[in-house]
């Protein structure tokens, strides 16, 4: 049976948006959006009306930004994380956001499924009590 892979990671800003060291950050979410919605293997993304998530509140703190995608498999994932210019922003994360663990937890949905800021959250939130775990 088919199942897409459910990503959800959370970045603390070590800035607001809109002082100036984050403004390489933020002047190409939109860019690295679109390149993840062309990568075979992409499905889909959270974003509002604004086209990314950035503006959405999690842990009920502003500075802390959300991001939950869905894609068809691992290695669609990791081509886009590692083998795009995603991965030049990635190497450099630690310039924007401070380090926080854990930030990352996957799992496995069935097709036509999407996940919501919750569900990461709760997915999260296990990792951080109980470890790695199939849930």
């Amino acid at each position: 049976m088919q199942r897409h892979l459910a990503q959800f990671n959370i970045a603390r800003i070590r800035y607001p948006l809109n002082d100036p060291r984050m403004a390489e950050f933020v002047e190409n979410v939109a860019r690295v959006n679109a390149l993840a919605e062309q990568i075979e293997g992409f499905v889909w993304r959270l974003q509002d009306a604004s086209g990314h998530a950035m503006n959405m509140t999690v842990y009920d703190d502003p500075a802390v930004l959300p991001n939950l995608t869905l894609w068809e498999n691992v290695a669609a994932l990791e081509r886009f994380v590692f083998k795009t210019a995603h991965s030049r922003f990635y190497r450099r994360r630690e310039e924007w956001f401070t380090p926080t663990k854990p930030t990352l937890v996957m799992w496995w949905v069935e097709p036509g499924t999407r996940p919501t800021m919750a569900d990461g959250v709760e997915r999260l939130d296990h990792l951080k009590a109980y470890g790695p775990t199939d849930f």
